[in-house]
């Protein structure tokens, strides 16, 4: 059975600046269509079920603003 990782983009943190699409091997995040609280646009995940769980989404964020958890 497959590991599953669940992809939280916390969108009031980010600031839209595309490095964690640049990124990820997978390519699951896009740009967002919707501004976030601070009027930027934020980055959404396409689909988190194609997520390897690698982090470097998140380890490439300067706003810690996405997390990675595994399913249960």
């Amino acid at each position: 059975m497959a590991t599953k990782f669940r992809v939280t983009v916390i969108k009031d943190r980010c600031k839209g600046c595309n490095l964690c699409i640049d990124e990820c091997p997978v390519k699951i995040l896009v740009q967002g269509s919707e501004l976030n609280s601070r009027g930027l646009l934020a980055i959404e995940v396409k689909d988190s079920s194609l997520c390897t769980g690698c982090r470097r989404c998140a380890t490439v964020c300067p706003d810690v603003a996405i997390r990675i958890e595994m399913e249960v």
